[in-house]
């Protein structure tokens, strides 16, 4: 009589299953690959936004600025003490007020 054993057979891969063993791992160290590139760039073009609206409010601030000499130099006080050193009268008939 022949024994009734048992015979364990060790699993292996075939070629097929390694093929996409190797494809899943490739797919997952690209995509980490992709991220931390991806994720560079991201932080790269939010600094340049930030630059950016850094500069805009510069610019605003100046203009702003700029806006309040214009107020200061064409009030009536100003026009009026440049007239009388220039030793020129007062005309209130020669005004012209422009809206805009």
């Amino acid at each position: 009589m022949k024994a009734n054993k048992k015979v364990k057979r060790k699993a292996k891969y075939i070629g097929e299953e390694k093929f996409l063993f190797f494809v899943i791992i490739l797919c997952g160290i690209s995509l980490y690959a992709m991220e931390t590139f991806f994720g560079a760039q991201i932080s790269n073009v939010k600094m340049n936004i930030e630059k950016i609206d850094y500069q805009i409010e510069s610019q605003e601030r100046k203009n702003e600025s700029l806006t309040m000499q214009i107020n200061e130099l064409t009030s009536y006080e100003n026009i009026s003490s440049v007239i009388e050193d220039m030793g020129l009268a007062y005309n209130n008939k020669n005004i012209v007020v422009i809206n805009k």
